[in-house]
């Protein structure tokens, strides 16, 4: 290069920007994150909504027992994200982060660690006290990683399950539940993990593949020679427990000739499939009406007892016989068949899962290892008509993992019925809103089918059950024994229930009706860990005043929530929980909308499946991992980038894709930015009167750009926010308009018209940019805000979020300009041919003559002048006549000569002496600067 045109290169306008192209966010973040806290960033954005209207955003609590993994990064960047636009649209929107700290996830794994360590003795104060502990220090953990991930938010004073007071504000609504009548005491099935030793909620179960014995047994009828009804199990364990053989009177039955001489009952639906199972020939001989069989008793094959037939619309012919075994004590169906027959509800099985006494001569044996005992004992007395092996889907504990056990035993209940509860619930869930739509047929499909709710756990790291039990073992308990125990709690804290003697506790609850506390002993039983935090409606919502409305209307009280927003299984934990408690304690829902997201799957290399990632099975990586590789931004970009309503992929190739986009985004925002400056818009901006055509262009398409990005936020549906931003950046900016402004941002004076127009509308542009991706990318939306000059606020999170301006969106000029890119489209294809067979280099060297397909577009062309050439980025354009056809881009060398500034090619090059090599503009220009 000669020091003549070093000069001249000197004299453009090139773009200076200290936004790095390199976005090195694992560093940067971190440095934001400190200036954030130091300036008390969340505290400014409420003290500046002090007024605006509320919108509560209720965060569902995780557990705090372990890191956060990248599930959490989905979860809590989809909340932030709604928190950060409510909050830039002019809504003082608070988060308020949870935890919740009780139950058997924090319990078992602090006992297993004590185990480890040779501590087997500890007593349950200990255990309580270790689990606090445990419980502090990963919230501690969690709290630094979540806001790691850019989310704002109380994170100073979150609500813990664990404190006194929330604990207390539990009871309370647990008090006005049992005044009510919603709670008793009650033998009945319920999920029970021997391992654990507790009951467990339907949410606290997973299904996973278990390979059971499937057993044909001969139940001998009463005063009927080798006659037998035959039953159908996968549970061999249950038949020391049956007490009846259940029948639906729609089927038919019938009397079958089997080996020996035998007569069996079975369906006659499913005499062929029972043949083939025992591997014998059966032949029907006549037909069996029910009302014989209700005549009919059977008697055990090997206990002591009779076991008649009962009618149960619960019987299909699916599988087995049509004859159910029928165990009350250990199926919810069997129970409630029980019951209407005045059955005992027998489960002669201990809290270990081992069987009793009752169990006769398994007595002892634990309950899935005497399934081969009580095969063999079947087969010793000829009472095994047949015996396979399945591998079916059975419940398993969600801690553990072992298989569990329907086990009937003594448990306080929520009686989901009582009041019509449950018909209520399913009325008001459908006047809310649920994100997607079929969330509510589901949440009204698990308020159906579910049974009443066992609330008590055995376990110690809990919120206690404040009951009693007198001499006899009746259950007391009542509303004012809990409120008075509420008070000792938000006093004391919960531990104060499981020190305190009985007298002690008797002194300061003082209950009516009970006779003296030497008559009685107290529960030990903790509360199910899904009242925890199913109460935050009562302990959160109508606790902490900044989430409260100063007036109620006539749909909703004054506390409830705009939006809950968790993960798809919620509906049969969190959401249903909180809904049935809030509705019998409080009369109402705790929220408005409802808003889901699916899982996280990754695919199976073996097997080409996609598997669900759980934190329970130790698949997913922590956070913190992501986080280091990919940086906060590049995280929260992959969530948006999926429809987070189904399940959410995750691997590799994704996260190099989406790391794409985001490197695509910056480097546009960067070129923006890095024309900007010598731009004070205090100073330089243009009226929008006066803008050249182009730019208005570009600022209508941005007014179209925020009214699409507000409807996809107001819907929550965020994958369009990614697609829209993306689309919006790689072909309105990079693809178009950053590329065919370049010669008049960088070789006009300084301040020409043309380039403080230019520059008038990136500005706005990218300001607006900033503030649409807030939401998004918190830190790179910040750090393109800090570079800009003239900004109304010293952060972007403290700025409104734009509001879609409807007079200057210009569709007629879009229209026109749609033309105009056609042609654009045509051309390049065109310059692109030139260049591969030589005819040009770059496209200045170009010189295109256009044949209009129509007299409108020559027209339309004509009146460009040389917009024309900057549009096209060539040097001269020819507009012909139309002749009707097709539209037509000649390309052939342009004339001239080239000049060395701006590199176009022109007739006037070198026509001012004293600048031989430039053109007349570029000359004029270098003058001036000079």
């Amino acid at each position: 290069m000669t020091e003549t045109q070093a000069n001249y290169k000197d004299a453009l306008n090139l773009p200076q920007t200290e936004f790095p192209m390199k976005a090195n966010l694992p560093q940067r973040e971190p440095e934001m994150l400190a200036r954030w806290d130091s300036a008390k960033l969340y505290e400014k954005i409420m003290a500046g909504r002090a007024g605006a209207p509320l919108y509560v955003l209720h965060d569902g609590p995780p557990f705090a027992n372990g890191d956060a993994h990248i599930g959490h990064v989905l979860n809590k960047t989809l909340k932030d994200v709604v928190v950060k636009y409510k909050t830039m649209s002019g809504f003082r929107a608070p988060y308020v982060p949870g935890w919740d700290c009780h139950g058997l996830p924090i319990e078992f794994k602090v006992t297993q660690d004590m185990r480890k360590a040779g501590n087997t003795t500890a007593d349950p104060a200990a255990i309580r006290a270790a689990c606090d502990v445990y419980a502090r220090k990963y919230i501690d953990i969690q709290r630094t990683q979540f806001k790691r991930l850019g989310v704002l938010g109380d994170w100073e004073h979150p609500y813990l399950t664990l404190n006194k007071e929330y604990e207390a504000d539990e009871l309370r609504l647990f008090a006005d539940i049992v005044e009510k009548g919603f709670v008793y005491r009650g033998k009945k099935p319920i999920y029970w993990c021997a391992t654990c030793r507790t009951a467990l909620a339907e949410a606290e179960i997973e299904y996973a593949d278990h390979v059971s014995p499937t057993v044909y047994v001969k139940f001998p009828v009463k005063g009927r020679d080798k006659e037998f009804a035959v039953i159908w199990t996968t549970t061999p364990w249950t038949l020391p427990a049956n007490l009846a053989i259940a029948v639906k009177p729609d089927l038919t039955y019938v009397r079958v000739k089997a080996p020996n001489g035998e007569t069996w009952i079975l369906a006659e639906g499913l005499v062929e499939r029972v043949a083939q199972a025992c591997g014998v020939e059966l032949v029907v001989q006549q037909k069996v009406a029910v009302d014989e069989l209700e005549k009919l008793v059977t008697r055990h094959p090997f206990i002591e007892r009779d076991s008649p037939f009962v009618i149960s619309p619960y019987v299909t012919l699916e599988q087995g016989t049509g004859l159910v075994h029928t165990a009350p004590g250990h199926g919810a169906e069997d129970y409630e068949i029980g019951q209407k027959y005045g059955l005992e509800t027998l489960a002669p099985v201990d809290d270990g899962g081992v069987f009793t006494k009752d169990a006769g001569q398994f007595a002892g044996q634990f309950v899935f290892k005497a399934n081969k005992s009580i095969v063999e004992h079947l087969q010793s007395i000829g009472a095994l008509a047949g015996y396979s092996e399945v591998t079916h889907s059975y419940p398993h504990c969600w801690r553990c993992k072992n298989p569990i056990i329907f086990r009937a035993m003594e448990q306080w209940f929520v009686a989901l019925d009582h009041l019509n509860l449950r018909q209520r619930a399913i009325e008001e869930v459908r006047k809310v809103k649920w994100v997607p739509k079929w969330g509510e047929n589901r949440i009204v499909g698990t308020i159906e089918q579910r049974p009443d709710w066992c609330i008590s756990r055995q376990r110690a790291w809990g919120v206690p059950i404040p009951a009693f039990y007198d001499a006899e073992g009746g259950p007391i308990l009542d509303a004012q024994i809990v409120r008075g125990a509420a008070d000792l709690v938000e006093k004391h804290g919960s531990n104060v229930w499981f020190e305190k003697s009985v007298a002690e506790l008797w002194a300061a609850l003082k209950p009516r009706d009970w006779k003296g506390p030497e008559a009685a002993t107290k529960s030990h039983d903790t509360l199910d860990v899904w009242i925890d935090s199913g109460s935050s409606s009562r302990a959160v919502l109508m606790r902490r005043p900044e989430l409260q409305r100063g007036t109620a209307d006539a749909e909703h009280p004054a506390w409830q929530a705009d939006l809950y927003m968790e993960g798809s299984d919620q509906h049969r934990g969190w959401f249903q929980s909180s809904i049935m408690l809030s509705l019998a304690g409080n009369n109402a829902l705790p929220f408005r909308t409802v808003a889901t997201h699916g899982f996280l799957v990754v695919q199976v290399a073996e097997t080409g499946k996609k598997q669900k990632i759980s934190k329970s099975a130790g698949k997913p990586a922590n956070s913190e991992e992501y986080v280091k590789r990919f940086g906060a931004d590049v995280l929260r970009l992959w969530v948006m980038s999926e429809d987070y309503q189904g399940d959410v992929p995750l691997s590799e190739e994704i996260f190099e894709r989406v790391s794409e986009t985001y490197r695509k985004v910056r480097n546009t925002l960067r070129i923006l930015l890095a024309n900007l400056y010598d731009f004070d818009p205090a100073k330089h901006a243009v009226p929008r009167e006066k803008l050249a055509e182009i730019d208005r262009w570009l600022l209508s398409r941005l007014q179209a750009l925020v009214a699409d990005l507000t409807d996809a936020y107001e819907n929550l549906e965020f994958h369009r926010v990614y697609h829209l931003v993306n689309a919006f950046c790689a072909v309105e900016i990079s693809s178009f308009y950053v590329d065919v402004m370049k010669d008049p941002l960088y070789t006009l004076a300084p301040n020409s018209a043309e380039r403080r127009s230019a520059q008038t509308a990136i500005f706005e542009t990218v300001a607006a940019l900033a503030k649409v991706l807030a939401p998004v990318l918190p830190f790179t939306a910040d750090e393109v805000w800090n570079s800009l000059t003239g900004r109304e606020m010293e952060s972007v999170h403290l700025a409104k979020f734009p509001v879609a301006d409807a007079t200057r969106r210009d569709t007629d000029l879009e229209a026109r300009w749609e033309r105009i890119l056609d042609v654009r489209r045509v051309a390049s294809l065109e310059l692109e041919k030139a260049r591969q067979d030589k005819t040009i280099g770059k496209s200045l060297e170009a010189q295109v003559e256009i044949e209009a397909n129509n007299e409108a577009t020559r027209e339309l062309l004509s009146t460009l002048g040389s917009v024309l050439e900057t549009v096209l980025i060539v040097s001269q354009v020819k507009v012909a006549p139309s002749t009707g056809g097709e539209l037509r881009v000649k390309v052939s060398p342009a004339s001239g000569r080239k000049c060395i500034r701006c590199w176009r090619w022109t007739e006037d090059v070198g026509s001012d002496a004293a600048h031989a090599e430039l053109c007349a503009r570029c000359a004029e220009v270098v003058k001036q600067r000079a």
